[in-house]
């Protein structure tokens, strides 16, 4: 679909010049002057893309893992980090749709969103931009590390913007950028509640991370595949590049069963469960569910975020609920 041009399934053999000329003319218009007097609330929200939201419960990571399920005092400052991340990460997701806008309308799925459909335009995503970032940095004032708190929630806004502005359009430091801004959710858990920072937890985030922006690149090729691959989209990816991006993530996704086998033997796991070998059990769960990602994305199946499909698929909470379970498990039993 091509919502520039106006293709809207219409009978192919009559009102097509028509009907593209009608679309165009009233994108133009709105681009030019501003939408008219009304905007979509509705749209503008959407644009923000608040089902992305569901990400940012990585910063509630680190709250659960120290075992603080519990403390009410936490899980507010978790909260705290969780709005202040979805708010800056809106408004990233603002700034990219004006950059990508030309190159969203010609993409079979990005065009339907609104910025790309003609629904909002770039001056009022634009004034929607600082509201945001002014909103989630006031948060500061409600954690008790703001410092901490703080240069975490810049450094993502720096990675965010220069990802937005450069990196996404590099081979492979793209896919890095995206596993880096993940990680930092959790940093910016650890930061928001106080909690030490885990070198176990965040070279498996990593790897983690690494492996679904691989599949989300992935994802992005199949449905672009042609002889210019994402070029077209402005990426660094050719179409042969394809097999390549797989056999990395699937790599990338079996070390993180291997950092979790590691991590069972270690003192952290001693202190805080009763009985650790319990923990044995996750690696499995972390190559099955790794694997199945990449199954499907290889046949089709996978939407562009890896994440969010990990969120809303029902064997993925299964398997997270198992999760839970085998740590609770760990944690309680005699």
């Amino acid at each position: 679909m091509h919502r520039r041009l106006g293709v809207f399934g219409h009978n192919p053999r009559a009102g097509r010049p028509a009907a593209r000329s009608r679309v165009a003319g009233r994108v133009e218009t709105q681009e030019r002057f501003g939408g008219g007097s009304t905007m979509s609330v509705t749209a503008l929200i959407r644009a923000m893309r608040p089902h992305h939201w569901l990400k940012n419960g990585l910063v509630f990571v680190p709250i659960l893992l120290n075992h603080d399920v519990f403390d009410l005092h936490a899980l507010w400052l978790g909260l705290v980090a969780f709005v202040a991340f979805s708010l800056i990460a809106s408004a990233i997701y603002l700034l990219n749709d004006i950059k990508d806008v030309e190159a969203d309308r010609r993409h079979p799925t990005k065009c339907k969103r609104p910025l790309a459909a003609g629904e909002i335009t770039a001056g009022q995503a634009y004034a929607a931009v600082p509201l945001l970032l002014a909103a989630a940095f006031s948060t500061v004032l409600l954690v008790p590390q703001p410092w901490h708190y703080l240069l975490a929630l810049l450094a993502y806004l720096f990675l965010a913007l220069a990802y937005l502005l450069f990196l996404k359009r590099k081979l492979l430091v793209d896919v890095l950028g995206l596993a880096a801004m993940h990680t930092l959710r959790i940093l910016v858990g650890n930061a928001a509640a106080a909690i030490p920072i885990s070198s176990w937890l965040l070279a498996f985030s990593m790897f983690l991370f690494l492996s679904l922006a691989l599949v989300k690149r992935y994802a992005e090729l199949r449905i672009t595949e042609d002889q210019s691959g994402l070029k077209k989209a402005g990426r660094g990816y050719h179409a042969e590049d394809i097999e390549a991006l797989s056999q990395l993530g699937m790599a990338s996704g079996c070390t993180c069963a291997l950092i979790m086998a590691l991590y069972v033997d270690s003192a952290n796991v001693k202190q805080l469960y009763r009985h650790p070998e319990l923990i044995w059990l996750l690696c499995p769960i972390v190559l099955y569910q790794m694997a199945r990602i990449w199954f499907m994305a290889r046949r089709g199946g996978m939407p562009d975020d890896p994440l969010v499909f990990m969120i809303r698929d029902w064997r993925s909470q299964l398997m997270g609920l198992v999760v839970v379970v085998i740590m609770v498990a760990a944690t309680i039993l005699p």
